[in-house]
């Protein structure tokens, strides 16, 4: 039984020839493969600049990398230029501009005709357009304005600010006049005032109540007091801080360095330690630590295990999910990465496992017959679910790819498809870019120089070699994507 394994290790398929392929080889001008069993095709030309490709549930991608993407899938039209910078994104009742996450432009238009506007220039100007009044807002920040329902407020307003600034959550308003030195809190049984750093003080009736003095030197913050053993920090740094609460308590002295904890609700825990955060040993129910730091670190955290050697050098993690028994290892945080996952209800199935060895490879394997391996990969570890990145700039520094999808089943290329090898049961295929193609399918043969200006075939096994001029193969139409138009 094999087990199928998360897309994310299921491989960069974006990067590959589609199964079961035939090859239009015109390197560096234009190479082509096209799914013979219908489900799409690839294309590159000018080595690995303009690319296209298309899938079995009607995606569509096309680009000039690095510069320009355009993908269409499920009704939504994504486009990219000098990707982060620049995005677009179009479907039924929704479009978005966005420049860097800076400059954001968005529009949506609900099922019975109304619309909302939005547009923001970070962290300059913020608005909205709906309609009504009560949620519509424009606001230029330093100068004067007002947002609401955003950043988990239900209002924020300024003026001249750092003059004047206000904040409204769940009818508790507070208000800074100029921030952040006076603090003015009310609203919904709320009351308090801050002079920063000096003293302030906060709080609600039977909820809680903070206070400082010299911040953040001395402090006093209880919480949940309508309770019968409230939560109560207090501090005088650096020489003393405790929390407490229903059975747990923390103390520190000459903070942070020495302390202990002492947790028996929800669960038990002990911990102690010393010339934090170096010498750290706890011990619970559902949490273990042994810190020996930068030498050795050893915890386990509500099944997680974590273990470092030489920190920051190597790192082991694992953890379990409902049906995956999950294994990472790093050398370095990046120079080395791997993650292994196996299967819980099958351990006799094989692992899938991705690995990173930066930034010289990248390789993936989905535990049930498809492997991968890419050199170079200097993106991947670091954009490991980033779409954009795998398709306009990952293959850029694809010298060598490999592709290996069953015993039978292999396609590996060179120098963005300049030469090229397919195997698959009933055919097989070799390309030196246009000078050299050798085509076995079945029991035909084909050798093809020039793409095609000169060769010989041969349809059987028993029949003869036969020469031929200006035979230049065609692939089945495609639905390959377009060229890229901005």
């Amino acid at each position: 039984m094999k087990v199928q394994f998360p897309v994310w290790l299921a491989l960069m398929a974006a990067l590959t020839a589609p199964l079961h392929s035939a090859e239009l080889n015109g390197w560096p001008f234009w190479v082509g493969q096209q799914d013979q069993q219908g489900r799409g095709g690839t294309w590159q030309a000018a080595g690995p600049l303009f690319f296209g490709k298309s899938g079995p549930q009607g995606r569509e991608t096309s680009g000039l990398r690095p510069i320009f993407m355009q993908t269409q899938a499920a009704g939504r039209q994504t486009k990219h230029l000098f990707y982060p910078l620049f995005t677009w994104q179009n479907e039924a009742g929704f479009s978005t501009f966005s420049f860097f996450q800076l400059v954001n432009n968005r529009r949506v238009t609900e099922a019975d005709g109304s619309e909302t506007r939005g547009f923001d220039v970070w962290p300059f100007y913020f608005s909205r357009e709906t309609g009504d009044p009560e949620t519509s807002y424009r606001a230029l920040f330093p100068i004067a304005g007002a947002i609401k329902h955003r950043f988990g407020n239900d209002r924020m307003e300024w003026l001249a600010f750092p003059l004047y600034y206000r904040t409204e959550k769940a009818g508790r308003r507070t208000t800074n006049a100029p921030w952040p030195f006076l603090r003015f809190i009310d609203g919904a049984g709320h009351q308090g005032f801050e002079f920063w750093p000096l003293f302030g003080q906060r709080g609600k009736a039977g909820d809680y109540h903070k206070q400082f003095y010299l911040w953040p030197l001395f402090y006093k913050n209880s919480a949940r007091l309508s309770e019968p053993q409230p939560d109560i920090q207090i501090g005088a740094l650096p020489f003393y801080t405790r929390e407490s609460g229903p059975g747990y308590i923390s103390e520190n002295y000459a903070w942070p360095f020495f302390g202990y904890t002492h947790r028996t609700v929800p669960d038990k825990y002990d911990e102690k330690r010393y010339f934090w955060p170096l010498l750290v040993q706890g011990r619970g129910d559902n949490r273990f630590v042994n810190r020996w730091a930068p030498f050795y670190t050893h915890s386990v955290i509500k099944g997680t295990a974590k273990t470092w050697h030489l920190w920051p050098l190597v790192r082991n993690e694992r953890w379990n999910d409902e049906t995956l028994a999950h294994a990472k290892s790093q050398f370095l945080f990046f120079l080395y990465w791997s993650h292994t996952q196996r299967s819980r209800t099958n351990p006799a199935a094989a692992p899938a496992s991705k690995t990173h060895l930066w930034p010289l490879l990248s390789a993936w394997d989905n535990g049930a017959g498809h492997r991968q391996l890419q050199i170079l990969s200097p993106l991947e570890v670091f954009f490991q679910n980033n779409q954009p990145v795998r398709e306009l700039y990952t293959p850029l520094f694809a010298l060598y790819r490999y592709d290996r999808r069953g015993p039978a089943e292999t396609h590996w290329s060179l120098l963005w498809n300049a030469v090229s090898w397919h195997r698959e049961p009933e055919r097989q295929e070799f390309h030196f870019g246009p000078l050299l193609n050798v085509r076995r399918n079945g029991e035909q043969r084909r050798v093809a120089f020039g793409a095609g200006l000169l060769g010989w075939r041969r349809e059987s096994a028993t029949a003869n070699w036969r020469f031929f001029l200006f035979d230049f193969p065609k692939i089945p139409a495609t639905n390959a994507a377009p060229a890229p138009s901005l």
